[in-house]
């Protein structure tokens, strides 16, 4: 298998089973309006767009570097392991689990498994892939892809925190100080 095909499959596996695992959610019961929402949503599109951007177009002149069959495959090894981060911290949230920022009945810190190392395992999983799918790329649009993707993320990691600390209030507070948003080991 190349390279190239490896790192589409591991995305398209990525998208068709969280499209398919979104069923698997309890309903909202109070959610952030459309209008914060669409500012990381077209962040995240524009990032995808340009982060998928076929490294051979345009002649290769936008490629900084071309990596080593090993160091592909690394990048391969590490999408895969950002993409079963993210799965496991999806399954570990279960039925709280939803595409927009919402609260659900019943909604409570979740602060065990990967919610233990990171506030946002499921971000922090997926940015490891992208930035993995970066490197392997080499790519102008890959670094730009990557960094409109990353500052999506930090837009909606924010909104989320100021929703769920309004939602959970004290206990989100606790959380947040003990346990650091994207990376972990870092401080909280």
């Amino acid at each position: 298998m190349q390279v190239g095909h490896a790192v589409a499959a591991l995305w398209l596996f990525w998208v068709v089973s969280w499209i398919l695992a979104a069923a698997w959610a309890d309903p909202a019961q109070t959610r952030a309006d459309f209008k914060s929402e669409a500012r990381y949503r077209v962040l995240w599109v524009a990032g995808t767009a340009l982060l998928f951007v076929p490294a051979h177009s345009h002649g290769g002149r936008l490629r900084l570097w071309t990596p080593t069959l090993a160091e592909a495959w690394i990048c391969v090894a590490l999408i895969a392991i950002g993409i079963a981060f993210a799965w496991w911290a999806r399954l570990h949230l279960g039925r709280l689990w939803s595409a927009t920022v919402t609260a659900k009945a019943d909604h409570r810190v979740v602060d065990t498994g990967p919610y233990g190392l990171v506030r946002h395992p499921i971000y922090m999983g997926l940015l490891l892939s992208v930035l993995a799918t970066m490197a392997v790329k080499g790519t102008v649009w890959g670094i730009a892809g990557a960094a409109l993707l990353l500052v999506g993320v930090v837009v909606k990691a924010r909104l989320e925190e100021n929703f769920l600390r309004s939602e959970l209030g004290p206990a989100y507070d606790e959380y947040a100080r003990r346990v650091p948003i994207l990376v972990p080991f870092a401080p909280a």
